[in-house]
């Protein structure tokens, strides 16, 4: 269980769950700090570099916060934070703000995307009926971030990892990836026309991202 620190601010002087809660994650920029987190542990720059709207101050404050609050760690010897297992624990979290959000106007998915963004979207946006049954295991390389997604009984599983070892690998940045999954355009276009690359099987790449959606699902 988290436990509150002495000095950690009170926003809402409720008995309310939710509230004791925003407490603690309540804070602008709090939640998407700890999705920047969600699948590997980063030093301070590579945090920033997927929150390109904060302040270097105001990252600074935030992660003390969610230090204090149990929600990360902070290796000082190699400037490293990671989330603790409170932390890990916020993914339901941010999978249910992202699902609430699809049935919500006014959502830009052209403004910028971070990859741990687009990989927990992906999670939610699965079409689960569509999936059932099939099994995939697809690479991401966005450069600085690498990930394996594996596709097994409808449900995904996303794992951090150096260099893909999987069917196929998609590469580019978080939007223009974003593009292959949720877009009208196919693979063979958006490659085509350079905006994203590919390598391995390209057919088995498209069947596997026809699997996602941003409409809102039952």
């Amino acid at each position: 269980m988290i436990k509150q620190a002495r000095d950690t601010r009170i926003r809402y002087d409720e008995g309310c769950l939710a509230a004791h809660a925003l407490n603690l994650i309540g804070d602008r920029w709090a939640l998407l700090v700890v999705r920047e987190l969600m699948f590997a542990p980063k030093r301070f720059q590579m945090i920033r570099a997927g929150l390109p709207g904060v302040t270097a101050s105001v990252l600074t404050g935030r992660l003390a916060q969610l230090a204090q609050a149990g929600v990360i760690d902070h290796d000082e010897r190699l400037g490293i934070y990671a989330l603790t297992e409170a932390g890990r624990g916020l993914l339901p979290v941010l999978e249910a703000l992202c699902r609430w959000a699809l049935t919500a106007p006014g959502h830009d998915p052209s403004r910028f995307i971070s990859p741990s963004a687009l990989m927990i979207s992906m999670g939610v946006t699965l079409v689960r009926d569509r999936a059932q049954g099939r099994e995939t295991l697809a690479g991401f390389d966005f450069g600085d971030e690498a990930f394996e997604m594996r596709l097994a009984g409808a449900g995904l599983q996303t794992t951090s990892v150096r260099a893909p070892n999987t069917t196929f690998v998609l590469h580019g940045n978080g939007n223009t990836l974003a593009k292959a999954v949720y877009g009208a355009i196919s693979l063979q276009t958006l490659m085509s026309r350079r905006v994203v690359d590919a390598d391995g099987d390209i057919a088995a790449a498209e069947d596997f991202l026809s699997l996602f959606t941003l409409r809102p699902q039952a």
